[in-house]
């Protein structure tokens, strides 16, 4: 019952850290990561209520990454929160999101829609992770669109009039400040992306010349055919396998159950195994 991937209302999620870590526990969960987009704010609390309930937490932060002009999210375990290169870097990429909430309400402006930055913020639980979410929801409570699907497919999304390219961090520069903090870069959810083949090959060749060492295997609510078809690119690629239910919210989208994820098929090598507790008892290395 291993569960590297969920999120709490540091980041977009709709429990507190340590709301995560009691349901975790209340599913069984025995190795739970708190992994909040591009913060770690939430560890401490997490860890805290970690000790009381007996759930082993590993650090975990999921890092917003452009790769080729293309969104890419990393995740970083089992690091020292503390290093101050990461924090640096998070820093960097939570200050990106306001720049663009301010980018994006500009051109929501000129379509005659006011308010939107302070909108946005204001149903943010954590000001510093607004997200075009937040901006959908603004619109949507202000009558401007009927649901968040509109809200992209009018002004958000992809090409729309209020549509802002935006640069997040670096692939070599996340992978970099996991490692140094002596962690474990694994990539999230690479079903998801839309990747064609080749556009998988070079992704998983450069994150590993990078050193990257991890790629999540399950993910949410993916099915068995997709654990099979990504353990078997782990194996290709030399990658550790892990496992997140990228948990946001009770009854979320995904599907998913909190800290209750599938086993992993056999061949893989699970990324828990290279935990440093876990490392030292056992002698590995990675």
């Amino acid at each position: 019952m291993i569960d590297l991937h969920c999120h709490s209302t540091v980041s977009d999620g709709a429990l507190s850290p340590a709301e995560v870590v009691r349901l975790a526990h209340a599913n069984g969960s025995t190795v739970l990561a708190l992994t909040d987009h591009d913060h770690t704010g939430g560890l401490a609390q997490a860890r805290a209520e970690a000790a009381q309930c007996g759930i082993r937490l590993i650090n975990g932060v999921e890092i917003s990454v452009t790769w080729r002009g293309r969104s890419v999210h990393i995740v970083g375990l089992d690091f020292d929160e503390d290093n101050p290169a990461l924090q640096t870097l998070l820093a960097q990429v939570r200050k990106g999101r306001l720049e663009r909430l301010a980018a994006i309400a500009a051109k929501l402006e000129k379509k005659g829609i006011g308010g939107a930055y302070e909108g946005a913020l204001a149903l943010a639980a954590n000001p510093e992770m607004v997200s075009r979410t937040h901006l959908a929801e603004f619109l949507i409570q202000n009558g401007h669109v009927r649901n968040k699907q509109q809200a992209f497919t009018k002004y958000l999304g992809e090409g729309k009039p209020a549509s802002v390219v935006h640069e997040w961090a670096a692939l070599s520069d996340a992978v970099a400040a996991i490692r140094g903090a002596g962690g474990l870069a694994v990539i999230a959810h690479p079903m998801r992306y839309g990747f064609s083949a080749t556009a998988k090959r070079n992704l998983f060749e450069e994150f590993k010349e990078l050193g990257g060492q991890g790629m999540e295997v399950h993910s949410g609510n993916c099915d068995k055919n997709d654990r099979l078809n990504y353990a078997l690119l782990a194996e290709r690629y030399g990658l550790l396998a892990s496992a997140g239910s990228d948990f946001h919210r009770p009854n979320d989208y995904s599907g998913s159950i909190l800290g209750a994820c599938p086993q992993l098929p056999a061949n893989c090598r699970p990324v828990w195994d290279y935990f440093k507790e876990t490392k030292a008892a056992a002698g590995k290395t990675v």
